[in-house]
């Protein structure tokens, strides 16, 4: 993947992931699902100007959905997990 943009999707901000954030300075992020952690370390240095000390990555699954009497699955996504080095942080999830 050319493109750092197209490696990180969006930032998760969810209940869960804020609570990682304040207790163990997590952040969590959806990724392109054929990125490699080496590809997350490298968009995330180049784009914000951090150094990250760790990524797990995680594969999402499909989930069945009923809507109406229309049946179907939700598409997979990869998500992954970032830890800073101290004193790094990202204004996306501090705010």
């Amino acid at each position: 993947m050319a493109d750092l943009h197209h490696v990180l999707v969006r930032p998760l901000i969810t209940e869960k992931s804020s609570a990682a954030w304040q207790d163990r300075k997590e952040y969590v992020f959806e990724v392109h699902p054929e990125a490699t952690k080496g590809q997350i370390r490298e968009a995330l240095k180049q784009l914000f100007g951090v150094t990250v000390t760790s990524v797990r990555t995680m594969q999402m699954r499909r989930n069945a959905m009923i809507r109406g009497q229309a049946r179907g699955v939700s598409a997979r996504w990869k998500k992954a997990i970032v830890t800073l080095r101290p004193g790094d942080s990202l204004a996306v999830f501090e705010s």
